[in-house]
């Protein structure tokens, strides 16, 4: 482990395993996740972080994935709260929230027909995103089938999941 990599792990290496899961869920709201990273620790750098994540987030089940889609706010609304995960959503949305009405309520209206379709949020990794491109994005997964919008759920919360923990393990 490099002396670079050592310093920024060492607080998350320092938590007690309890500390560190809540920690994480910040990140992902997926208890079971949390609990897989904080037990490989230690983790020789960030990297070998993010690759474990990626791990843990392509064998979990649906039911964790879903747990981690009930921290997500709608796209396109203000995440409430003043925790790091809500800062976070916030940053992430911020490129959206400038959108001009207009585009704002086809959003809230493709959103409403996601849920009906899917019984679920919408999720997108929307960090730099303006409004209308998640608009574009979320109307094309409006024709997915179930086991494929999985599959995209699932990649769009390991790249989510990736930025925070880059985010505060940096």
């Amino acid at each position: 482990m490099s002396e670079s990599s050592r310093s920024v792990l060492t607080p998350f290496h320092a938590l007690s395993g309890a500390a560190a899961e809540r920690e994480l869920l910040a990140c992902c709201a997926s208890p079971v996740w949390a609990a897989a990273i904080a037990a490989g620790r230690p983790y020789d750098d960030v990297g070998a972080v993010l690759r474990a994540s990626d791990m843990e987030l392509a064998v979990l089940g649906w039911d964790e994935i879903e747990k981690a889609l009930s921290a997500h706010p709608r796209i396109g609304e203000r995440a409430a709260g003043q925790g790091r995960e809500a800062a976070w959503s916030r940053r992430e949305q911020s490129a959206a929230a400038t959108a001009d009405t207009t585009v704002l309520a086809e959003l809230a209206e493709a959103n409403a027909e996601y849920e009906r379709v899917f019984d679920r949020v919408f999720l997108i990794c929307a960090s730099g995103l303006p409004a209308a491109e998640i608009l574009a994005h979320l109307r094309a997964r409006l024709g997915n089938d179930e086991q494929a919008e999985r599959a995209v759920v699932r990649e769009e919360l390991r790249k989510i999941v990736r930025l925070r923990l880059e985010r505060w393990l940096s």
